[in-house]
């Protein structure tokens, strides 16, 4: 039984940070490109940030390169989103995905398996 489970999300004034992990099981985490993606209300869900499963390589979105900053523990079976200088606009529900042998992969519909998603509001 293959399972994501994202926490960190909240409120946090704009400016500030907020750090998002997304904890799996059921897998063999290291042969996983994992992604980050959002969706605010009455939007399409968009792409965020990718890690491939060897490591280090990342890919971010335009409107988040430069502010955030994705990870992961092998370890720990865990990928991170470090989020700083939140806008208002980075509001939504933030969903991590796993996708096998994936290298910069930004489609959605590629990715195998999703996390429930977490809340990011971030205010003015």
């Amino acid at each position: 039984q293959v399972q994501l489970v994202e926490s960190g999300g909240g409120l946090v004034q704009a400016g500030g940070s907020l750090r998002l992990s997304c904890a799996t099981s059921g897998l063999t985490f290291s042969r996983y490109g994992m992604g980050w993606f959002r969706q605010a209300p009455g939007k399409e869900r968009e792409f965020v940030a990718t890690m491939s499963w060897s490591g280090p390589s990342t890919y971010y979105a335009d409107s988040v390169k430069g502010r955030f900053t994705i990870s992961r523990d092998n370890a720990k079976n865990t990928v991170y989103l470090q989020m700083n200088s939140l806008k208002p606009e980075d509001t939504a529900v933030y969903y991590c995905a796993a996708d096998l042998w994936a290298v910069r992969v930004v489609k959605d519909y590629e990715y195998d398996y999703w996390g429930q998603g977490t809340q990011v509001t971030v205010s003015s």
